[in-house]
C-alpha cells in the first residue's frame, strides 16, 4: 500500500456503468470537472457497482493509470462514497493499493487452449448434473488425487470477499501473499475446507472424466468450457492500483469484513 504523500490528478477521465443513476451522475461530474481521453488521463473515475469497478481494472490492466471508484451501484465494497464536490481534493488524498491479478491457462480436452487474467479469483465449476471430479497439484507435488464437488475456485485477496467468501473461503489481508483455494460444495472430502496456497506457488486442476463430468473454468468474466486442465499462478509482474478515501482503503474494508456479524 502507497500512503503518506498527496498525488496530483488534473486530468480526469470519467466512465460509467449503463444504469441511468450513474450515466447522470457522469455527466454532473464532466460537467464540474471537465472530461479527457483516456489515453491523457492521470486517473480514471469509475462510476458504477463492483461490477463497473472489475470491468474498468481489466480494461486498463497494463497501462499504469490509477482507477477511484465512486458507487452508483447495487455493490460498492470496492468503490467510495458518491459526492459531487471535493473531488479533486479527495483524489489528492486517497490511499493506494497495488493488486496483482491471476493468469489462467486453460487447455480442453479438444486440445484448444486460452489464457486469461482474473482479478478476483478463478472458477472451476460443473457443467452438467453429475457432480465434477478434480486432481489438485500445487507445485507439481499431488495435493488432493481427487476432489467431487461442483467446482473449485482459487481467489486473490482482493477477491477473496467475493465468491470466494459466499462458498465458505477464508477472507485474506489485502497485502497477503497468499492465495485462497476453495472447494465449492464439496461431496469428498466432505469436510474439507479448503487451503491456503502461497502467492508464489503454481496451482494446477486437473479434470477427471472430462467428458462424462465436463467443467467450465471461469476467471472474472471470461469462460472457456470443456477444460481438461487448468494452471492458475499470480501475475506479480501485473500491478493494478486502486484509490480509496482514508479511513476506507481496501486494507480497512477487508479487515471490517471479518468483523461483521
Amino acid at each position: 500500500m502507497i500512503e503518506g504523500y498527496l498525488r496530483r490528478f488534473e486530468r480526469i477521465h470519467f466512465l460509467s456503468s449503463d444504469a441511468p443513476e450513474a450515466e447522470e451522475a457522469r455527466a454532473r461530474l464532466v460537467g464540474r470537472y471537465g472530461d479527457v481521453h483516456s489515453e491523457e488521463a492521470d486517473v480514471v473515475v469509475a462510476l458504477g457497482g463492483d461490477g463497473l469497478m472489475l470491468q474498468t481494472l481489466h480494461r486498463f490492466m497494463g497501462r499504469g493509470v490509477p482507477i477511484y471508484g465512486l458507487n452508483r451501484g447495487s455493490v460498492g465494497f470496492l468503490m467510495n462514497e458518491f459526492r459531487e464536490t471535493g473531488l479533486r481534493k479527495r483524489l489528492a488524498a486517497a490511499r493506494s493499493t497495488i493488486i496483482h491479478p491471476l493468469k489462467m491457462n486453460a487447455k480442453t480436452f479438444r486440445g484448444e487452449t486460452a489464457e486469461a487474467r482474473a482479478i478476483n479469483e478463478v472458477s472451476l465449476l460443473r457443467q452438467s448434473a453429475q457432480a465434477a471430479k478434480l486432481r489438485i497439484f500445487v507445485d507439481g507435488h499431488t495435493r488432493m488425487a481427487e476432489l467431487i464437488a461442483d467446482g473449485v475456485l482459487l481467489a486473490t485477496p482482493a477477491g477473496s470477499t467475493a465468491y470466494n467468501l459466499s462458498a465458505g473461503g477464508p477472507i485474506l489481508p489485502i497485502e497477503a501473499p497468499l492465495m485462497a483455494l476453495t472447494p465449492i460444495s464439496a461431496f469428498r472430502p466432505r469436510h474439507w475446507r479448503g487451503a491456503l496456497i502461497s502467492s508464489k506457488a503454481e496451482v494446477v486442476i486437473e479434470v477427471l472424466e472430462q467428458e462424462k463430468r465436463p467443467v467450465a473454468a471461469v476467471a472474472d468474466h471470461f469462460e472457456i468450457r470443456d477444460v481438461a486442465q487448468v494452471a492458475i499462478s499470480m501475475d506479480e509482474s501485473t500491478g493494478l492500483e486502486l484509490l480509496h478515501d482514508p479511513g476506507h482503503s481496501m486494507e480497512e474494508r477487508i479487515l471490517r469484513e471479518q468483523f461483521r456479524h
